[in-house]
């Protein structure tokens, strides 16, 4: 099924490895009457001894290989210096208090603070450091009580996705006895008088299946601070769907509670709400049809705002009077525009609404009518986040980062309409040698896609340059101008970076993400290949030199484009992907993925998806990329299995005296949330390492070379 791709010996010398024996089993399943073989089953057995054997021989494989790399040593220097720079969080305040975290350089856990006023010394509050010698235990989640007293937070071992609360007395910094376990995907929202908080929960996994196994049911309780997590109150499930999800917030004058129903990863939700100032209140349903995005802005008493995507693809804001909620009685406040909302806040008694402008942020304040005021000027092309607050607030903080500008932390005086820098980091680097420029590029069907093209100036358009290219597509995830050290480092080895904005993503609003889903989902890959061919036709690069990568969906756009146009690439690093389309919905949040994906339960859905994936697309004597999987122990959100089973079958499938094909398997990390930073330094290096040898940036001496001179 591989498209175009024919049995070959390779021309590139092999690495001369020798690979584990990976054992194949008599495993066929029959879908809507086709026959799929599934030779490595097994290797689904994260827990079984000879998986564990498979994966000890696979990292011992993968270590000798990179330990022979000559620059790989000095990409780990370099990048240990560029990472050790003070980073902060956008600061928020409750109760009277500022908080924010910072991580000093390379701490493995950014540190949160608080203080009263700005002008205050700041008072460590939470070290995540101290939970875990190794940093593999990270705060996933905080919220804090509006009347200041206490703060719940979430933390996150070994990069699971499985959390647990704790709560924190903030004048004591001492925890309380609280402990609420089984927590996954739930934010916390507290009631106003701090006597409690709501939060989402499944039900107790078994042990051995407790990474693997699927989630469903998922339910809404209050846990009342001071009793055992067993005397929680049940306050919102569904047991007649097992695939809804449920996220609560209180609204800002403590009235209502907001109930978010998911449904999967499927852009769109349902809203419930609850009268708290009534004890016999019942949940009642305001938005059911599920039918478009709604997200809550604000509320004026029974009235609330929302921004959503009903009748307005790239996003608009109405308000709806509970009281009246038919849709004829529904007001409009800010239409939709020409560029997509993302978000929209309550500060001042304006609106501040966050926008995407061909993939880079635009901020505009309306007054609560929905007249237009001002922009908030941003510093260039490049991603804004933050703008939290209280209706009252006369002062908001934002991020702001480019590709290659540090995250730099600004006040916003929204009576004055003037930002200030609060917190500017200072990196070990010169910004002014490189260079960013938005191209727009024509993918199969003639859809114009826009793709950022990073390097340094003066770049030479000779096809002689090693570029990374790297995409995701999916999930209606925007993928915007971020400054990342360790692209920075691939950048002063002389290395391209491009990161491409294909269809799936929410760059362009709902359609933008629809046109790449389900039957649709290979447009986002002939958007990616797309791609490849404009930095090879315009002499950027050429497929000696040209590497890709991506995780999670992104590593299925990998694992997709390298068996699609394995001649187009000379390595790929998939990390972390859905590699086996026809069973990821057997496995933890899998099944929820099917909004995007479909499913193979759907006849021509699994038609669909057996075209195109990963793992039933690598074809026996094809010269595929240089390529290294990377992949986790404790990953549950996509099992490791999708990588294990992808290694096993390229391994066996690479043509005669192919390029390498290793895996990569980090221990005690999960899907990447909360990875201490020694891990990432040492995976970046293993990943700019291996690309400097596969692209033939001389074996890696080049890098070392142009590395240890910044």
């Amino acid at each position: 099924m591989a498209h175009g791709a024919m049995a070959q010996t390779c021309t590139v010398a092999g690495a001369g490895l020798t690979y584990p024996v990976t054992r194949t089993v008599d495993q066929t399943d029959d879908y809507h009457g086709v026959k799929v073989a599934d030779p490595y089953r097994w290797l689904e057995d994260a827990n079984s001894a000879e998986t564990g054997d498979w994966v000890q021989a696979q990292n011992k494989l993968t270590q000798s290989y990179l330990s022979q790399i000559p620059g790989r040593d000095a990409i780990r220097a370099r990048l240990t210096k560029l990472w050790n720079y003070e980073r902060f969080s956008v600061p928020f305040k409750e109760g009277g208090r500022y908080f924010y975290s910072r991580n000093d350089g390379l701490q493995n856990q950014a540190v949160l603070y608080t203080m009263k006023t700005l002008a205050d010394v700041p008072r460590l509050l939470l070290d995540p450091n101290t939970l875990a010698a190794d940093g593999t235990v990270a705060l996933a989640g905080l919220a804090v009580s509006p009347n200041g007293k206490f703060l719940a937070y979430s933390t996150a071992a070994s990069g699971s996705d499985w959390n647990e609360i704790k709560v924190r007395d903030i004048e004591s910094g001492k925890d309380t006895t609280d402990l609420v376990k089984w927590v996954k995907f739930s934010n916390t929202a507290w009631l106003h008088d701090g006597s409690g908080f709501f939060y989402s929960r499944y039900d107790e996994p078994e042990e051995a299946t407790k990474l693997a196994g699927v989630n469903y049911f998922q339910k809404l309780y209050f846990h009342k601070l001071g009793t055992p997590q067993s005397a929680d109150a049940l306050v919102y499930d569904r047991p007649d769907h097992k695939d809804w999800g449920f996220g609560a917030e209180v609204t800002e004058d403590g009235r209502f509670l907001i109930i978010t129903g998911s449904q999967g990863t499927e852009n769109k939700n349902r809203i419930f709400y609850k009268d708290l100032s009534n004890k016999n209140a019942k949940v009642v349903g305001l938005l059911e049809d599920f039918d478009a995005a709604y997200n809550f802005i604000g509320n004026d008493g029974p009235v609330f705002w929302f921004r959503t995507e009903r009748n307005a693809p790239r996003g608009r804001i109405i308000s709806i009077d509970t009281r009246k909620p038919a849709v004829l009685n529904w007001k409009q406040i800010v239409p939709e525009g020409g560029d997509t909302m993302v978000s929209a806040s309550m500060v001042n008694n304006q609106l501040l609404v966050d926008y995407l402008s061909d993939a880079h942020s635009l901020v505009k304040v309306y007054d609560l009518k929905g007249k237009p005021l001002h922009d908030i000027e941003l510093p260039g092309l490049g991603t804004a986040g933050g703008f939290s607050g209280k209706r009252s607030d006369g002062e908001t903080f934002y991020s702001y980062t480019s590709f290659t500008a540090p995250t730099t932390i600004y006040r916003y005086d929204l009576k004055a309409n003037k930002s200030s820098v609060y917190r500017q980091p200072n990196v070990d680097f010169d910004a002014g040698k490189f260079e960013t420029r938005q191209q727009f590029f024509t993918s199969r069907d003639g859809t114009k896609v826009p793709m950022f093209i990073v390097a340094k100036k003066g770049l030479k358009l000779d096809g002689g340059n090693p570029t990374y290219l790297y995409g995701y597509g999916g999930f209606n995830i925007s993928l915007t101008p971020t400054f990342s050290v360790a692209n920075l480092a691939w950048l002063e080895m002389g290395g391209v970076y491009v990161m491409a904005n294909l269809r799936g993503g929410g760059e362009y609003g709902e359609s933008w993400h629809e046109s790449g889903t389900k039957l649709q989902k290979q447009n986002v890959f002939d958007d990616f290949i797309g791609a490849a061919e404009w930095l090879i036709a315009n002499k950027v690069t050429s497929p000696a030199r040209l590497s890709i990568g991506g995780g999670s969906n992104g590593g299925l756009l990998v694992g997709a484009a390298m068996t699609q146009r394995p001649e187009l690439f000379a390595a790929a690093i998939p990390q972390v992907g859905v590699m086996d389309m026809l069973r990821f919905h057997k496995f933890t949040i899998g099944w929820a993925w099917t909004s995007d994906y479909g499913s193979s339960d759907n006849a021509d859905e699994f038609k669909a998806l057996v075209k195109y994936s990963p793992l039933h697309n690598l074809k026996k004597g094809v010269c595929y990329p240089a390529t290294m999987i990377t992949t986790a122990d404790h990953d549950d959100r996509v099992v490791p299995a999708h990588s294990f089973k992808f290694a096993a079958t390229a391994q066996a499938d690479q043509a005669q005296g192919g390029a390498p094909i290793l895996i990569r398997i980090d221990s005690k990390a999960g899907h990447g949330a909360g990875k201490p930073t020694t891990k990432q330094i040492e995976e970046v290096a293993d990943r700019w390492g291996f690309l400097a040898r596969a692209l033939k940036m001389d074996d890696g001496a080049e890098a070392a070379k142009t590395a240890g001179q910044q």
